[in-house]
């Protein structure tokens, strides 16, 4: 482990060098990239600015060409009146100016009018032109206020085509005379967009931040240009976007710098440019070094493991010829061609005799010393100098075997093998010796519980085939009875008595058949470890007497005698009753089974202490014919029952007693047998009961008048055709009107069909076609009607177990009736429920 630790710890040595490296590196890197990330930045200011510059002075040079024109045309106006010249000389003059300004200026839609001696005189003529007070325009009070100079206005909506307009208009120097021409800003392209970087967007503005002119990359805009320029006029105003490194969200999404420039009539020009075209190159190279550094991290990772492997396996493989050789107790090598040996490790008691090498033959007579005569005379044959150079020929890795050694201590079981390798030196093998007397005797007791095992599950396979074999004859003969006696009924429809009789037998049987059912069903529970055990404060004898009081009837009608003898001090205790009542009805059953006419039966009922956890003895003692001393080892068992000659058949299962036995140890009791043939047996069960306060007496219920069938509708499911027609029959022989489903889903649509409380009950089967009865019960509580939550749906069926009984409740059942169907339970359940 040491060894395993250095070559660990080198190996994160060397690790951590390489990711220190690769940490300054990074540092170093990160850094450069911040500082190329700055001065990307900073040159992008002054690209953007020169930009805006340089559209500014486009535009400045269109409104310089408008200045000039307009001056060429005051000029003009400054020597007119009307008086003097006659209005359509100007009109003339006017479309003639018109149409040069429009030849200079390549753009046709400027509409040029003027005012002379405080006329409108307009290149085409207006429809209104006596009645426009063209004193209240903006342009005219801007023109008269700035004394000759050009003036440009705000843009603002045309009153006749409702788009946006600006005015350029200039006063006369010695007049009132005014030339005025509107442009329309879409139709004023000074600046030349193509040269814009990727993604980049420009707006015109004028002295009140409408915007003039715009381009918008990308398609995806969630603001209107104005609302964008608004912000962004905001942040130029305040000053926040000065710095080279301020940025606000372009159109698409991408941060963008913001750049501009104001021109000298009050317009702006402003640019942005994303961050992401001018750092393009950096994100290249960024994007590089991680994966530069992502390569070189694993190309550590993977170097420090394959070192550390290497080192490991060196070690590893140092250490395993090192364990490999502690292994054994006596190591040589053997050259099979000049008959001689090297010792490598030697046993201490021949390490005399032996040396560091000699003849191979010395070898042997040394190992014969140690060994038993038969012993050494197969081993000389197996390892003879011959027969290890035939091994050795036949490319025989490894051949040996085991044998009795003697040392000091005593005889110890040895293995010997000859082991053969290309690597070692040509004509020479190891002869191995190790110690395995341990190892042995574990497989030496392993094949003897093997063979026990066998053995007994030869015995076990018996038992079960026996099982089977009494099973089928348990099963047959009530089954026979069953079937004979129904045919027997069929000839006494005349003689009620004998009906009577034969119908009382096949009862009789039929119960015998359930009993026979339920114990391989429990048998079955215990095994798979699904029995539970349900304590609630009980009174002890009650129980006892009440399990004695159902055996009384059979008792008497066998000629036997029953008889309870109790010594309690505190008769409430915690308990199981229903389990502890499985317990007493298996022993009396078989204590009343296997007894002759004129036999006793006495149950002794004992408490031993009195302290919290008293130990409670119930003792089933009977007279009859008892059991041999052999029987009684394996009365426990599942499927075991004794061959015994009797005067009359004697059926069961054989797993009365295995069902008793498991559930004495899940109450964590014991139980004891003892028996003789010919004198009874005494089945003696304790079990540590923890004792209870005898609960207080419920209050009196008051009398109720025998419950009604009468009148009642109750919609049966069952798949079965007996099953029905004797569910059918019996009910409506009760006075109630009965509703077949022959499977879930007809029980569905049935309840549906009916209408609301037209139904009093739903009785269920479970294993049906279609839908079964948990199915057609969820989809009749879904339905939207008030009473398919209310009617009751008890679940009729024969899975009895607990975990059946919660899938119906989780169904959303109201209760649960086990086939056979007991008609008077069911009665007594309805009346619970409706």
């Amino acid at each position: 482990m040491k060894r395993y630790a250095k070559v660990r710890n080198a190996t994160l040595r060397n690790l951590c060098f390489h990711i220190l490296f690769l940490l300054v590196f990074a540092v170093l890197t990160v850094f450069s990239l911040y500082v190329m990330r700055e001065q990307l930045l900073q040159n992008a200011q002054q690209l953007g600015s020169s930009l805006t510059k340089n559209y500014a002075a486009a535009e400045q040079s269109q409104i310089d060409t408008y200045s000039t024109m307009m001056e060429l045309g005051t000029e003009y106006l400054d020597q007119l009146t009307v008086d003097q010249v006659d209005e359509q000389e100007i009109q003339s003059w006017s479309q003639d100016f018109f149409t040069k300004m429009a030849q200079v200026l390549q753009d046709e839609s400027v509409d040029l009018y003027a005012i002379v001696e405080g006329h409108i005189v307009a290149a085409n003529p207006w429809e209104g032109d006596e009645t426009y007070d063209f004193t209240a325009t903006e342009w005219y009070r801007m023109a008269m206020q700035a004394g000759g100079e050009v003036i440009f206005t705000p843009a603002y909506q045309d009153a006749i085509t409702g788009e946006p307009v600006f005015t350029i208009a200039q006063k006369a120097t010695h007049s009132d005379n005014m030339l005025m021409f509107d442009v329309f800003p879409d139709d004023f392209h000074a600046a030349e967009l193509q040269s814009l970087p990727e993604g980049s967007s420009y707006f015109l503005c004028d002295q009140n931040g409408t915007v003039l002119q715009s381009h918008m990359e990308g398609s995806n805009h969630k603001q209107t240009p104005q609302e964008y320029v608004d912000g962004l006029l905001d942040g130029i105003e305040d000053g926040s976007l000065a710095p080279y490194d301020a940025s606000v969200t372009g159109p698409d999404g991408w941060l963008c710098g913001v750049y501009y420039y104001q021109m000298s009539n009050g317009w702006t020009t402003v640019l942005t440019i994303p961050f992401q075209t001018v750092l393009r190159e950096l994100t290249t190279i960024y994007h590089l070094f991680l994966v530069l550094s992502g390569l070189f991290l694993l190309a550590a990772v993977l170097l420090s493991v394959r070192d550390f492997r290497l080192n490991r396996r060196m070690w590893r493989t140092h250490d395993t010829v090192q364990a490999l050789g502690n292994l054994y107790y006596a190591l040589y090598r053997v050259n099979y061609k000049t008959g001689t040996y090297e010792t490598i490790k030697c046993a201490p008691d021949t390490r005399k005799q032996l040396g560091a090498m000699g003849r191979y033959d010395d070898l042997l007579h040394t190992i014969q010393a140690v060994v038993a005569s038969s012993t050494y005379q197969e081993f000389a044959s197996s390892f003879s100098l011959d027969n290890i150079q035939q091994l050795v020929h036949d490319q025989v890795s490894e051949f040996g075997g085991d044998y009795l050694r003697r040392f000091e201590g005593g005889e110890r079981w040895v293995h010997v093998s000859i082991l053969f390798d290309k690597a070692f030196a040509q004509d020479e093998v190891v002869l191995a010796f190790r110690e395995v007397n341990e190892e042995k005797t574990r497989q030496l007791e392993q094949l003897e519980l093997l063979q026990n095992a066998l053995e007994l599950s030869r015995r076990s396979e018996a038992d079960k085939n026996a099982f089977f074999s009494n099973m089928s004859h348990d099963m047959r003969t009530p089954l026979h009875a069953i079937i004979g006696l129904s045919e027997l009924a069929q000839h006494s429809l005349d003689e009620p008595d004998k009906m009577r009789e034969t119908l009382d037998k096949i009862q009789r049987s039929g119960r015998q058949m359930l009993d026979l059912i339920n114990d391989v069903l429990e048998i079955s529970r215990m095994e798979q470890g699904k029995i539970s055990l349900d304590y609630h404060p009980m009174d002890l004898q009650k129980c006892v007497e009440d399990c004695i009081d159902l055996f009384r009837y059979q008792a008497q009608q066998e000629q036997k005698e029953l008889i309870l003898v109790s010594d309690l001090h505190s008769r409430m205790v915690l308990g199981d009753a229903a389990r502890l009542t499985q317990i007493l009805n298996n022993l009396l059953s078989n204590a009343l089974k296997y007894s002759e006419s004129g036999a006793s039966v006495t149950v002794h009922l004992t408490e031993k202490t009195a302290h919290k956890y008293g130990k409670y003895q119930i003792a089933v003692e009977d007279t009859g014919v008892g059991m041999s001393q052999e029987f009684l080892e394996h009365v426990f068992e599942p499927y075991a029952r004794e061959t015994r000659f009797h005067a009359r058949s004697v059926t069961g299962t054989g797993l009365g007693m295995a069902i008793v036995h498991s559930l004495v140890k899940r109450m964590d009791g014991e139980i004891s047998v003892t028996s003789e043939l010919g004198k009874g047996s005494v089945f003696t069960v304790t079990l540590p009961l923890q004792a209870a306060q005898e609960p207080e007496p419920a209050p009196a219920e008051k009398e109720q008048a025998p419950f009604e069938l009468t009148g009642k509708t109750l919609l049966l499911a069952e798949d079965n055709e007996i099953n029905m027609e004797i569910a059918t029959e019996i009910l409506s022989m009760q006075g109630v009107q009965m509703v077949q489903a022959w499977d879930g889903q007809q029980a569905v649509d049935a309840f549906a069909a009916s209408k609301p409380g037209e139904l009093d009950a739903i009785l269920m089967d479970m294993q049906m076609p279609n839908l079964n009865g948990c199915q057609a019960a969820r989809a009749i509580r879904a339905m939207e009607r008030a009473d398919a939550r209310t009617i009751p749906i008890i679940a009729v069926t024969a899975n009895a177990f607990p975990e059946d009984i919660a899938e119906t409740q989780a169904a959303g059942m109201n209760a649960h009736i086990v086939k056979p169907i007991d008609f008077a339970a069911l009665c007594k359940l309805l009346q619970s429920l409706t």
